[in-house]
């Protein structure tokens, strides 16, 4: 419990699960219980977001270790607990997790019209779902949140889905289920090595070297899916594609950091002499990633899997700040982890907004928007300028941290990885020009309606945090500098531990 003695962390992970239960119990005609549904939804993802936000306003900056601790005995035979806190990592994945459905579901309030009461409630159940993986502090806890949001994300994409939705979302299942089977097998040998999956005992246990390689390859092939990292990232431009516009955000704002939040919460912090030894092999990954998804992106005809390819260039970033185990380019990974949360789930929703006028995501069908739409093509000016990481917003600073982090490990690694931001330039101002300027030559364009109140509504929180973060990022920096601070030198230190005993064994 926290201080209090108020387990606020499991009221946050299962009040939505609360809002779903009272959606399944409405009854009435389907007009009614849609109605209900949405407003249920809606309130229940609200309420959470307010007391997500206590988690921010009460949580201790200078604190590196984990806060809010629930801990109460489960599986007490087999050292297995149900375990809950957050950190200055974790904590900021919460509140973005809070902060996006609310939005989603907003976002989905006219252009989902069937089976709404499921897909509020699968909704509802994907939010716990996320925060419960985020908060989780037992190995068992975390691994059944983390396949849990696998569900709900496979009935969204199927269900509500475009023309290959079932293709889509068999083979985002497929793909992420069959490398976190590897991560089971790592679980296992974890436990079996030290009799409990409690993970703050685990992240200062020290595992032999060959086992740690192991264990390693065995996270990364569960990580690497969700990243997603080339070449396990062909599942993504199909699913984004297919999913409706809500699931294309939560699958870009939250579900893609769950691998990169598994590598810093597991990978470096347990597997120090593993991630040190292959950390070649995860920058050159990452390269690839940056340079080749990028052309690829260049190439595309269709929004989404533009976006989706960007999306995929800009976590190779984060997977290069990561690896580099140094504060700036571990801080610079989280926030660019922050800042494509909330950029690539706006730009998704941009593409929503004329998708649900039009219902064409083709670039050559668009055209000369600016004119009968200036409010929307502002908006979808500031999110470009944020995806190429224009000074000022949220973009800039993480990628910039990151590059840093990247000099002091390599030159060329540091060069390679700033092509994400120069190939980021030219396909998102290929999209931005395409769509929006020019001459309307289209009839269906030259009726075309601007922003409406909720459109603006989903769209101004989005707005205000892409440019907090890009005047203001000391004030998200200082929730994890402590724990990133503390991660770095038990890195170091068990890097010098190691080589100051195969000293003294030569």
């Amino acid at each position: 419990m926290n201080a209090a003695g108020f387990p606020l962390l499991s009221l946050v992970t299962f009040l939505p699960l609360v809002g779903g239960a009272v959606i399944m119990s409405v009854r009435g005609d389907e007009q009614t219980v849609a109605s209900n549904a949405r407003w249920t939804a809606l309130w229940t993802s609200l309420i959470v977001l307010a007391l997500s936000l206590i988690l921010w306003v009460r949580f201790d900056q200078a604190d590196p270790g984990f806060q809010f601790v629930e801990d109460v005995s489960w599986l007490p035979q087999w050292g297995i607990s149900y375990k809950m806190g957050v950190d200055g990592i974790s904590v900021l994945f919460v509140l973005l997790s809070t902060v996006l459905t609310p939005i989603c579901i907003l976002a989905s309030w006219e252009s989902i019209t069937t089976r709404v009461r499921e897909f509020m409630l699968s909704f509802l159940i994907l939010e716990t779902m996320m925060v419960g993986m985020f908060a989780a502090l037992d190995f068992v806890v975390f691994y059944m949140f983390f396949e849990g949001v696998l569900i709900p994300m496979y009935l969204i994409i199927g269900v509500w889905g475009g023309p290959r939705r079932v293709y889509a979302a068999v083979k985002f299942f497929l793909f992420t289920l069959a490398g976190s089977v590897l991560m089971l097998l790592a679980l296992l040998a974890m436990w079996y090595q030290t009799g409990t999956t409690d993970i703050t005992v685990l992240l200062h246990t020290a595992f032999p070297e060959t086992m740690q390689t192991w264990l390693f390859l065995a996270f990364f092939a569960s990580f690497a899916v969700k990243v997603p990292m080339w070449p396990v990232h062909t599942w993504l431009p199909d699913a984004h594609v297919e999913a409706p516009t809500a699931g294309s955000v939560i699958l870009a704002g939250v579900l893609l950091k769950m691998g990169a939040y598994g590598f810093l919460r597991f990978s470096v912090p347990m597997l120090p002499l593993a991630s040190a030894q292959l950390a070649p092999f995860m920058y050159t990954l990452s390269v690839v990633a940056v340079v080749y998804t990028s052309m690829v992106a260049l190439a595309q005809t269709d929004m989404k899997k533009l976006i989706a390819y960007s999306s995929v260039a800009h976590m190779g970033v984060v997977t290069i700040g990561i690896f580099t185990v140094n504060v700036q380019g571990i801080s610079g990974a989280l926030l660019q982890m922050l800042s494509h949360g909330v950029v690539s789930a706006a730009l998704f929703l941009c593409v929503g907004v004329i998708y649900d006028r039009i219902h064409t995501r083709e670039i050559a069908r668009y055209g000369g928007l600016a004119d009968r739409m200036p409010a929307y093509a502002f908006t979808f000016m500031l999110f470009t300028m944020a995806s190429v990481g224009l000074p000022g917003t949220s973009g800039f600073v993480g990628e910039f941290l990151v590059l840093v982090g990247a000099f002091k490990v390599n030159f060329w690694l540091a060069l390679l990885g700033s092509l994400g931001m120069i190939l980021g330039a030219a396909y998102m101002l290929y999209l931005y020009r395409r769509i929006i300027f020019g001459r309307i030559t289209r009839d269906d364009l030259k009726a075309i309606l601007d922003l409406s109140p909720r459109e603006i509504a989903v769209f101004a929180p989005l707005i205000v945090l892409t440019l907090w973060m890009g005047i203001y990022p000391s004030s998200f920096t200082g929730f994890f500098d402590a724990a990133v601070g503390a991660m770095v030198d038990h890195h170091q230190a068990a890097l010098a531990a190691t080589t100051k005993l195969a000293g003294m064994l030569h």
